[in-house]
């Protein structure tokens, strides 16, 4: 008989895909990965016998428990998980399903909301970066319809407000792991930063493309994919990633003069499809590059002035705003706005073959 497991499966963001209690998953590291595998139904292209969205999206996790260091009130660990390969990836973060991390606990029973609205600290385990999250909880439970309105999702939603602090070098150890502003890889110049997600920055022109194209458009030219690919092979070791073949980063953003009226135009790879928007932590990062001048971004950038500034990343299905505060020119805080919404909630059947719970 398969063993039952509890799932919450929300959508964080522009992202989503099934949350779980780590106490409900098994300890060791391989057969956790091997039940979520297949839960998602990977690897295979389509997930046809799973969860999965059959794109890097729409094929994500999160695992929840409540930290007993005091240092946060949830752990959220996320995994990525592959498509047509067997692989949950606990390397990222991730910015949009850290949104739906507080509705899930609420819903799994390991946070009671506060009446009114609730607000938790919640590490993001793969790196330690921490943030405020703070949701609406009308007669202590989640709220998920509102007038909040993000790009990428069509309907209006509850706000979710994340407030980022020390997101500085993530995984790559600093903010420029390689000291510079400007590096240049095969003739190409990038910036190479990390401020809560390793991002290598390229002016679109410098690959020979306006930097507006559609993302169909752009994962149709093999050519220019392949280059990129190359690039981000070379950063990896630059960043301090080691070598990234195999890894979800850096992403990759193309940088060009903003159109509609925000800060910046960008295409963000993640790595190898372009994002038809773009990613939480990344535009933390692609914002945080464009305040500071003489990087990639800055050259394009309609950055503002002052120690508050609100900079809108445009990306192909709209825009990103992103609140930064600077001291001495310095970014030393993030805030910025999602929305989240349970999509359903059950028990996902796995295969004594795998795994046969616990009593097994």
């Amino acid at each position: 008989m398969s063993h039952e497991i509890p799932c919450w499966y929300m959508r964080g963001g522009t992202s989503k895909g099934p949350f779980f209690r780590a106490a409900d998953l098994p300890a060791d590291t391989a057969t956790r990965d091997a039940v979520i595998l297949a839960a998602m139904g990977s690897p295979d292209e389509r997930q046809i016998d799973g969860l999965g969205g059959a794109k890097s999206l729409t094929s994500k996790t999160g695992i929840l428990s409540v930290p007993t260091d005091g240092a946060a009130d949830l752990d959220f660990l996320f995994g990525q998980v592959g498509i047509g390969e067997a692989k949950v990836d606990t390397t990222p973060n991730c910015g949009n399903m850290l949104a739906a991390a507080l509705p899930a606990a609420i819903e799994a029973g390991l946070i009671v909301a506060d009446n009114g609205t609730t607000t938790r600290r919640v590490r993001t385990v793969n790196t330690g970066v921490i943030a405020e999250i703070t949701i609406q909880t009308p007669g202590g439970r989640p709220l998920y319809d509102g007038d909040a309105h993000i790009d990428g999702v069509p309907r209006p939603a509850a706000p979710v407000t994340c407030g980022f602090l020390d997101t500085e070098g993530s995984l790559a150890g600093s903010l420029l792991p390689t000291g510079n502003l400007r590096d240049t890889i095969d003739g190409v110049e990038v910036t190479l930063i990390d401020n809560g997600m390793p991002v290598m920055l390229i002016a679109a022109s410098d690959l020979g493309i306006d930097g507006d194209e559609s993302p169909a458009d752009l994962d149709a030219n093999t050519a220019l994919k392949a280059r990129i690919e190359a690039l981000r092979l070379k950063a990896g070791p630059l960043m301090n990633l080691g070598d990234v073949a195999a890894k979800p980063v850096p992403k990759i953003t193309l940088v060009s003069k903003p159109r509609h009226g925000g800060a910046l135009g960008t295409r963000t790879f993640i790595p190898h499809d372009c994002h038809t928007s773009i990613g939480v932590l990344g535009a933390v990062t692609v914002g945080t590059a464009a305040v500071m001048p003489g990087t990639v971004a800055a050259a394009f950038a309609e950055a503002g002035q002052g120690d508050a500034r609100t900079l809108s990343i445009e990306h192909p299905t709209g825009e990103f705003s992103v609140e930064l505060g600077l001291d001495n020119g310095r970014v030393v805080r993030a805030a910025l706005l999602r929305t989240a919404r349970l999509l359903m909630r059950g028990t996902v059947p796995v295969s004594p073959s795998i795994w046969s719970g616990p009593a097994g």
